[in-house]
């Protein structure tokens, strides 16, 4: 299915889209790629992580439609020798930031994101039950761009207000949770550069 086009923004944090966002789980103003990888979360199971990750395909290559057509199951595995190596496997991320800032979504964020894999935070299994998973299109030893870190700020500012049990103890990489299987976003994720942005943009006046 072809990305329905949005307009050339990251995300937008107006206050207004919150109570949207909380019923559809749709980010506004993002590229929307919708990816068959996905389930219900358990009954319960509520939204309280945010998961940064990284990814680029192949690796070390930016800019090309590859991590999309993955996500949703139509990568030509026949394009490079790596795509071999993950042809078959099903999975996805509620969305992905490319290097210039611009967002794509592949999942509801109501729904269950098939990108943590087997993994535990604060004494809790199976983060994809209740986890948002956010891809940065990266490696983990090349440097993030400063549009990538404002994007990240600014949708976790807004993921934040909607769903207040994410607090900033809880937006967390792919290697805590998944210490020595996962590296990303690895050493070249500035933790404190994208605390420093978060903490100037608090979404004032929403109720949560």
């Amino acid at each position: 299915m072809p990305e329905t086009k949005a307009p050339p923004a990251s995300v937008t944090s107006n206050p207004s889209d919150l109570e949207a966002l909380r019923k559809t789980g749709r980010l506004p103003g993002v590229t929307w790629r919708p990816s068959p990888n996905y389930g219900a979360r358990p009954d319960g199971a509520g939204i309280s992580l945010l998961v940064v990750h990284s990814i680029s395909l192949p690796p070390g290559r930016f800019g090309g439609p590859e991590i999309a057509d993955f996500f949703c199951n139509q990568l030509d595995t026949s394009a490079h020798p790596y795509f071999q190596e993950i042809a078959g496997l099903q999975v996805s991320a509620h969305a992905l930031i490319r290097r210039d800032g611009t967002v794509v979504q592949f999942v509801s964020l109501l729904d269950r994101a098939w990108h943590a894999g087997r993994s535990c935070f604060d004494g809790r299994e199976e983060c994809n039950d209740f986890s948002i998973g956010i891809e940065l299109e990266g490696c983990d030893d090349i440097p993030y761009t400063e549009s990538q870190y404002h994007c990240l700020a600014e949708l976790a500012a807004l993921l934040m207000a909607a769903w207040p049990d994410i607090h900033v103890d809880r937006i967390t990489g792919h290697s805590d949770i998944a210490p020595g299987r996962k590296t990303d976003p690895g050493p070249a994720f500035d933790w404190q550069r994208f605390r420093d942005l978060l903490a100037t943009r608090p979404l004032d006046g929403v109720d949560a």
